[in-house]
């Protein structure tokens, strides 16, 4: 698949999501199979370039290319200039926020906010594109609620001003993230725009994948909430995509040592102590599912030492061996990682 000029392995995108696609977590989902990772929001209020939020997330040191950055306001000068700044320190392709629902980004008309202002949606496009000379895509929803869907209006001026790839949410802004993502609308947009479009929403599995691919022929599929805990979701996706078969799931202590390996990476990258806590909502995810899984996760979050942390994790795995055998979940059902 390409993006402008720029060559990506397959087309499966990790989506951006706060608090989540950190640099460990890009990392890891590249390493297990995501072609593009999008990183956390980047505000484009130059006054907070210097915290050290922002700062963390801009930091892309070793991580495997494609560098995509996430940008969001309403002001085209300042999302310009966000652009640039981002390009100057290594990213290779800037996209555009169009599609959270929060309210305290459409408080301040960004986001999925935007879908209402067309007008305005084409100066920081224009703006954005001709400040960089990277790619540039965007990321929307089908409108701002069921009765205004735009997503078409809006794919053809992002074509018109220069973006290189649209990423469509199948959920309107008032939807949030409830009720199920409808996919006409993504179809719809592709048969009215030549730029690549990129599905989003409630791709739950390999097969989830192919039906979506198939329905809307977008060029690629976007995971989100399905890759928490779940990391290989994108390997599987591929392999089936190619061999039209499931590849097998992951072994329990596969998932043991990719736990840990998160967490380890957390710690590196955030110091001990905050990287403990963020560490708390990957290690739920991972075990979600998992034999006496409610009880490890209550006890983790009492936990405020990293040493303690790394040990609890490779007890709770070690007590689910019987004879040298994991017993990988309390009802044999391989779905329950994953519901």
């Amino acid at each position: 698949m390409k993006i402008g000029s720029l060559s990506i392995k397959n087309n499966l995108f990790l989506a951006p999501m706060a608090g989540v696609t950190d640099r460990p977590f890009r990392m890891l989902c590249k390493k297990l199979g995501a072609g593009v990772a999008v990183s956390e929001m980047v505000t484009s209020n130059s006054l907070l370039y210097g915290s050290e939020k922002t700062i963390q997330r801009a930091n892309h040191e070793g991580e495997v290319d494609p560098i995509s950055v996430q940008i969001a306001g309403a002001d085209p000068i300042m999302m310009g200039d966000a652009a640039r700044y981002n390009e100057d320190k290594g990213a290779q392709i800037i996209d555009i926020n169009m599609g959270c629902p929060a309210k305290k980004i459409c408080n301040v008309m960004a986001g999925s906010a935007l879908l209402k202002h067309e007008k305005l949606v084409e100066k920081i496009l224009t703006s954005v594109v001709s400040a960089v000379t990277i790619p540039v895509t965007l990321k929307i929803r089908t409108g701002w609620d069921k009765e205004n869907k735009n997503a078409i209006n809006i794919a053809k001026i992002a074509e018109n001003s220069g973006i290189q790839a649209l990423a469509i949410h199948g959920r309107t802004r008032a939807c949030l993230y409830h009720g199920e993502a409808e996919y006409d609308t993504i179809a719809n947009v592709k048969q009215n725009i030549k730029i690549p479009v990129i599905a989003n929403g409630d791709i739950t599995s390999p097969q989830k994948a192919e039906f979506v691919l198939n329905y809307t022929k977008a060029d690629g599929v976007m995971i989100g909430r399905a890759a928490q805990g779940r990391p290989w979701i994108f390997r599987e996706i591929d392999y089936y995509l190619k061999n039209k078969k499931e590849l097998e799931l992951p072994t329990i202590e596969e998932i043991q040592e990719t736990t840990i390996e998160h967490v380890n990476d957390l710690y590196n990258f955030y110091g001990e102590l905050k990287g403990l806590r963020i560490a708390r909502k990957h290690i739920s995810w991972y075990t979600k599912g998992l034999k006496s899984s409610a009880q490890f996760r209550f006890n983790m979050n009492q936990i405020e030492d990293a040493t303690n942390q790394q040990k609890a994790i490779n007890d709770y795995f070690e007590n689910l061996k019987i004879n040298g055998k994991f017993i990988p979940y309390e009802n044999e059902n391989m779905e329950t990682l994953v519901a």
